[in-house]
């Protein structure tokens, strides 16, 4: 298996795989003129790379992404056993700017977003096809706030993910996420059952379609989620923002409860830097709050 088949396996986009093997050979031209081999390079050898990417005056970002894809590639090198560990493993290049987060939710407010969430005291004149929407889209709102799925994640899940005698769903590996098997709240097992056993065919068959996919229909799934699920709960709670906002937040308020080896694998996060990223980030946000509602100049 060479890197391309690797990338594609991986479920990397036609784009994405251009990138990285542009970046390859890049690297691999640097090694050649220093007579270094991929296989032996160690981690103090390859800062020599990035040092040799800044002379060349490309901005923290830019070089970020070398070292992602170099450390995706040393992960291909371990997979094939030409390499015991990868030299690049949470490395990267300080000075980016940050984006901070506002206005996370908490727990209960997250919770509430669910249990808000209408699905039966609808108009008698109302269609009936709305309810099942409606029924469908509380569905997916429980796995947004309880397990922090995003929208790739959920257009990714088929019926054979759910393991409802368990208690548990099982969520496939993305391009951006690993794959992990999470726990599901009691309340949502019951609202599952319901949709898969009455929701989900009703929508089949009113939508002509016959596939393995939760939740249907799987076109405009983006628009669905966004103008149908998150404008409802923008009603309920203003501070919801999109799916990446609630998902941010479930991730904080996993950090306050669990260790963050936990936290890195119930967000599916490839590399740890990225669970750290959000505990940085809820510092800096908490900070951000005592400066402007405590000044202490």
């Amino acid at each position: 298996m060479d890197y391309q088949e690797y990338l594609e396996q991986n479920n990397y986009s036609r784009t994405t795989i251009a990138h990285y093997v542009e970046r390859l050979v890049e690297f691999q031209k640097w090694l050649k003129s220093r007579r270094f081999k991929a296989t032996e390079i160690d981690y103090k050898t390859n800062l020599g790379y990035i040092k040799h990417l800044k002379q060349k005056g490309l901005q923290v970002q830019t070089i970020n992404n070398h070292i992602v894809t170099l450390r995706n590639y040393f992960d291909y090198l371990i997979e094939i056993n030409e390499r015991a560990e990868n030299p690049l493993d949470e490395v990267s290049v300080k000075g980016t700017i940050k984006r901070v987060l506002h206005n996370l939710l908490g727990p209960d407010e997250l919770e509430d977003l669910y249990y808000s969430y209408e699905t039966e005291n609808f108009s008698k004149f109302t269609n009936y096809k709305i309810q099942l929407t409606a029924k469908r889209n509380k569905v997916i709102t429980g796995l947004i706030v309880y397990q922090g799925l995003n929208t790739t994640n959920l257009k990714s899940l088929l019926l054979e993910h759910l393991e409802l005698y368990k208690g548990k769903i099982y969520v496939p590996s993305t391009r951006r996420n690993n794959s992990r098997t999470m726990e599901l709240k009691s309340w949502q097992v019951l609202d599952l059952l319901e949709y898969v056993n009455g929701i989900r065919p009703q929508l089949a068959q009113s939508n002509n379609l016959h596939n393995d996919h939760l939740f249907i229909p799987q076109t405009h799934f983006n628009d669905l989620v966004q103008r149908g699920i998150i404008k409802r709960l923008k009603e309920i709670n203003y501070k919801a923002g999109n799916v990446n906002h609630l998902r941010a937040s479930v991730i904080v308020n996993w950090l306050s409860q669990f260790n963050i080896r936990k936290v890195q694998y119930l967000a599916g996060h490839k590399y740890i830097s990225s669970t750290e990223s959000y505990r940085q980030n809820n510092l800096e946000s908490l900070q951000e709050a005592i400066n402007q509602f405590h000044p202490l100049n």
